[in-house]
């Protein structure tokens, strides 16, 4: 396999990651503040998705610095395109300095 080939599978490798480790943040945020117990969720999800990633950043980048930049980009790119997805619809925009409420005042 030529070298530019492989340079793109570890972008795209790296955007999946993004995608993963972002996309997962995005969904623990979503189920946690609904959540009893939100600290087992962000613990959890911190714990996996680090796991995940660097597991994958290592057997993709290897020794190769050129591989391990390109996941480096690719996981960038996967970071910004979670979160044009995840985004508000422009729709249906909070009222600026709108009272919100999470908890019960004292």
């Amino acid at each position: 396999m030529n070298e530019t080939l492989t340079v793109i599978l570890a972008f795209a490798a790296g955007s999946a990651l993004g995608a993963f480790f972002f996309g997962g943040l995005w969904w623990t945020v979503r189920r946690g503040i609904s959540s009893p117990r939100p600290a087992l969720w962000f613990a959890g999800s911190m714990l996996l998705r680090i796991s995940v990633v660097l597991v994958g950043f290592y057997w993709v980048g290897g020794p190769h610095a050129m591989r391990l930049l390109a996941c480096g980009f690719g996981f960038f790119v996967g970071r910004v395109g979670v979160t044009w997805l995840s985004r508000p619809s422009s729709g249906n925009p909070s009222p600026s300095g709108a009272r919100v409420n999470h908890a019960p005042e004292p």
